[in-house]
């Protein structure tokens, strides 16, 4: 038997709660971990209070990230002892996740965790950390430079937003953070902002061209947010987008693609190759150090995950939150 948190819907209606599991009650997989840390993600938030249909089947054990020992493996890949690292995949929608003391998984979605990176910290960076640095990468790639220009983060203060707003100022870029929350400024500049930009300058329906600002964009907010941003990109520059707290839709034109030669990147970061994973978290450990960690997270446990899921969503949970599962 087991603790963890499970959500259910039935004629009582839909309900996330701490409870006690048995062993054999775990999916299918070939790996089974003893979780050791989680996350509480938005995705997550809004499975645990049902505001969206995340969980794709019930009973679900909610948990997009974990980080694990293993107990028991039928993979060549792992070896009982091994620490290994997930994100994404489908668990805690499809699968059940890492918000328990235990899991049993596929070895194909697993990582090793990156060396010199702790349990904690690699579930303060979890699918935020690694999202970010996905965007971050894909400027990279493009040819984003420092010398060309600022860099606009949307969303800045959520878990996404943050790690970008920090990996981009550690990489020499200056970063315009976009907030709804100014009374968070300070946090923002101590990331290594060096400007604040108030949401309510991306958030209305804007013109398809607008003049030319960013060098490139990390946009985790969606609808004219991201409209805005592309119209508003310099020419040749790049904007990787990631999320869409504001909307799904894309109010948007042409003009800046085609004019100006902007180029709009998806980042997804739920079915990413091995190989991606494994290249985005070791930029993660050569980047960061402690005192990132301890800036953008704060630590809970798994009886206070189902408040604190209400307060994710209600915009009262600055940065990231490592659920600490076993000592």
């Amino acid at each position: 038997m087991f603790k963890a948190i499970l959500i259910n819907k039935d004629e009582q209606g839909y309900r996330a709660e701490l409870t006690t599991v048995d062993e054999q009650q775990l999916p299918a997989g070939d790996v089974t971990v003893k979780v050791l840390t989680s996350t509480l993600n938005y995705k997550d938030g809004l499975a645990i209070t049902g505001k969206a249909p995340v969980v794709r089947a019930f009973p679900m054990v909610p948990g997009i990230d974990l980080v694990g020992e293993v107990l028991q493996s039928d993979s060549s890949r792992f070896q009982v002892g091994d620490k290994v690292l997930l994100n994404g995949f489908g668990v805690g929608e499809g699968h059940w996740g890492g918000l328990a003391e235990k899991a049993r998984l596929k070895s194909d979605w697993l990582i090793p965790l990156p060396k010199g990176i702790s349990p904690a910290q690699a579930m303060g960076v979890g699918t935020a950390g690694y999202t970010a640095i996905l965007c971050v990468l894909a400027l990279q790639k493009h040819g984003v430079t420092p010398e060309q220009g600022e860099i606009l983060v949307t969303g800045a203060n959520g878990g996404v937003g943050s790690y970008a707003v920090r990996l981009l100022s550690k990489l020499g870029f200056n970063v315009v953070a976009a907030t709804g929350r100014p009374e968070e400024s300070d946090y923002l500049k101590k990331l290594g902002a060096t400007d604040i930009l108030a949401r309510e300058q991306l958030s209305a329906p804007g013109k398809p061209l607008q003049k030319e600002r960013w060098a490139g964009v990390v946009d985790c907010v969606g609808s004219h947010t991201l409209a805005n941003a592309c119209a508003s990109t310099r020419y040749g520059g790049a904007v990787a987008a990631c999320g869409l707290a504001q909307g799904m839709d894309f109010p948007s034109s042409v003009a800046p693609f085609i004019l100006r030669g902007v180029v709009l990147y998806g980042i997804d970061s739920v079915m990413r190759p091995l190989a991606d994973r494994i290249e985005a978290w070791q930029r993660l450990s050569e980047l960061l150090t402690a005192e990132d960690f301890d800036t953008i997270s704060h630590v809970i446990s798994l009886e206070q995950v189902v408040s604190t899921a209400n307060d994710l969503l209600q915009g009262k949970v600055r940065g990231r939150v490592i659920v600490k599962v076993a000592e």
